[in-house]
């Protein structure tokens, strides 16, 4: 399994923080389940 480290402004962090808790429920693990669904989603679409 591959690694990568970013940053993101505070506020996005804050929303992508919050909108993990409210689908997945916040347990351990839920915000790399979140940003590995949000990197096939953008993968996945066409523009």
């Amino acid at each position: 399994m591959g690694r990568i480290s970013v940053d993101l402004p505070d506020e996005l962090e804050k929303q992508l923080r919050i909108k993990t808790v409210e689908r997945f429920g916040g347990k351990k693990g839920d915000l790399s389940r979140a940003i590995e669904e949000a990197v096939k989603t953008w993968i996945t679409k066409k523009e």
